[in-house]
C-alpha cells in the first residue's frame, strides 16, 4: 500500500471549453493547455488557451504546458493567457525557477522531469526545492527533434518512486497511462497527482467511455488502499 488520498487527476491535450468540461465532470482536479511545441499532440493558439483558461471555474488548475527556456519569455507567456499553473515542459536555460515565482506571484511552477534514467532523479531532487510540483513524463529531450511528452510511452516507474521519495512536493506521473495500468501506477509510484492524454482519447478525441474507465480504475484503487489501511489498523 503506498498512499490512500485518491490522486488528483489533470486531462491534458484540452482543444476547446467543451473538452475541458467534460473532464471537469467527469472529475478531473485540472486541464492541459498545450501551446506551442516541437512535437506531440495537443497544441492549440494562445488565444484559445486564454479563452479556456478564462471559464474553468477557480478551484481547477488550468496547465500551461510551455516548451520555452527563457524566463522572460514564459513570464509573457503566462500574463496573455491568464492561466494558475505554469508546466515547464523543458529545462530553464536562461533565468532559474525563482526569477519566475518572483515575477509570477500566486502562479504555481511545475517543473516537467523526463525520467529516463539515475540522472533524473539527481535533476528532480535539484529543482524540487524551487518549484510548486514536478511531473514525471517520458519524453526525450536529447532528439533533435524534442519529444516534450504525449508520447504515449510509460517510463520505469521504480525511478519514479524514488523521485516521489527523495523530493518534499507534489508529484505527479504521466507517460502511457491509460485504463488497464493507471491502478498499477498509482499502487507502485504513490503519486499526488496523475496525468493523461492519449490514453482517453479515440482518434484524438476526448473519449467519455474512456474517462468513465480510467476513473473507475482510479477510484477502485484508492478504494483497496482504504481497505488495506484498515485492516492493517484492526489487526492486532
Amino acid at each position: 500500500m503506498k498512499r490512500l488520498p485518491r490522486p488528483r487527476v489533470k486531462i491534458c491535450c484540452i482543444n476547446s471549453i467543451e473538452e475541458a468540461w467534460i473532464a471537469i465532470e467527469h472529475g478531473a482536479a485540472a486541464v492541459g493547455l498545450v501551446s506551442e511545441m516541437p512535437s506531440g499532440p495537443g497544441v492549440i493558439p494562445e488565444e484559445l488557451i486564454a479563452e479556456i483558461a478564462a471559464r474553468l471555474p477557480p478551484a481547477i488548475g488550468s496547465f500551461l504546458l510551455t516548451c520555452k527556456q527563457d524566463v522572460d519569455s514564459i513570464i509573457d507567456q503566462q500574463r496573455r493567457v491568464g492561466v494558475n499553473t505554469v508546466q515547464l515542459c523543458d529545462r530553464l536555460e536562461s533565468g532559474n525557477h525563482t526569477d519566475l515565482r518572483r515575477a509570477l506571484p500566486g502562479i504555481s511552477i511545475v517543473q516537467v522531469i523526463h525520467v529516463s534514467g539515475p540522472e533524473s532523479v539527481a535533476e528532480a531532487l535539484s529543482v524540487g526545492a524551487h518549484v510548486d510540483g514536478i511531473l514525471l513524463d517520458s519524453g526525450n529531450q536529447s532528439l533533435v527533434v524534442k519529444e516534450l511528452g504525449g508520447t504515449g510511452r510509460i517510463h520505469e516507474w521504480s525511478l519514479s518512486v524514488r523521485i516521489r521519495e527523495a523530493v518534499e512536493v507534489p508529484v505527479f506521473l504521466a507517460g502511457g497511462l491509460n485504463e488497464t495500468n493507471v491502478a498499477g501506477a498509482i499502487s507502485q509510484v504513490g503519486p499526488f497527482g496523475v496525468d493523461v492524454c492519449s490514453g482517453v482519447r479515440t482518434d484524438g478525441r476526448l473519449d467519455e467511455v474512456k474517462l468513465t474507465s480510467f476513473f473507475r480504475s482510479i477510484n477502485q484503487a484508492s478504494e483497496h488502499g482504504s481497505r488495506n489501511l484498515r485492516a492493517n489498523v484492526s489487526a492486532p
